[in-house]
């Protein structure tokens, strides 16, 4: 390739085209392509969908595969030193398990109302579990409980707009689940590396209580945007 030219940009594949229309489709009309990182994240997620397909493995059992990694996050945590690294790992495994099931689901033609409230289940107590893992670290206890009590406000006024007759999820605000898990997988990450440098554990819970702190701050923004959103939909 000449030096100065971009490589353009890999074209999906058709079955990955429909995936990425389906997604949209459950997400209000988001365009993955008009961000880099959903569309390399549902890249991800299609092509271990497409290794799990034909394999006749149930997604309610991914869906319990990721709540028991997800499990695993506060677990890691609480053992100190260098193991919230393996925490974030994990955190980030949830994550990725927790698209996949619904992408096999669809993938299959298996997607039923009963696995997408399994799912939603699964999902919000991944979100706490993972608030729990930074308290365990140090962050003040109410700090994870407030922004704990934001995200489940959050999608309750989604899924009650849901009931209403909206269609799709409303608005994408800045504390949707991929900012969960980075919030979550980065403070704990850097407590792990905290632990493993640092003798005192002060810079751990530091660490946390600022994990804790955007957390707050980022569900508190998404609950707002969505509630202002919701109103102006249902009006």
């Amino acid at each position: 390739m000449m030096p100065g030219r971009r490589r353009p940009a890999r074209r999906p594949s058709a079955d990955e085209a429909v995936a990425r229309e389906q997604w949209s489709t459950a997400h209000g009309g988001v365009d993955p392509e008009a961000s880099v990182w959903i569309a390399g994240w549902l890249s991800i997620v299609h092509r271990l969908t497409g290794r799990l397909a034909g394999r006749h493995i149930p997604p309610g059992w991914i869906t319990a595969t990721g709540l028991v990694v997800s499990l695993l996050v506060p677990l890691l945590a609480w053992a100190g030193d260098g193991w919230p690294l393996a925490a974030a790992a994990c955190a980030v495994a949830a994550a990725v398990l927790d698209g996949v099931d619904g992408a096999l689901a669809r993938w299959e033609g298996t997607e039923s109302a009963w696995g997408r409230v399994l799912d939603d289940v699964a999902d919000r107590c991944s979100d706490l579990l993972m608030l729990a893992a930074l308290a365990l670290l140090g962050a003040p206890v109410a700090l994870c409980a407030a922004a704990g009590i934001a995200t489940l406000l959050l999608e309750s006024a989604r899924a009650s707009a849901r009931g209403a007759g909206l269609p799709g999820i409303g608005a994408v605000t800045v504390w949707e689940r991929p900012s969960r898990v980075i919030v979550a997988a980065f403070g704990t990450g850097l407590c792990g590396v905290a632990g493993l440098v640092s003798a005192t554990d002060d810079a751990v819970r530091w660490i946390a209580t600022a994990a804790a702190a955007i957390a707050v701050l980022l569900s508190a923004a998404g609950l707002l945007h969505l509630l202002v959103a919701l109103r102006r939909a249902l009006r």
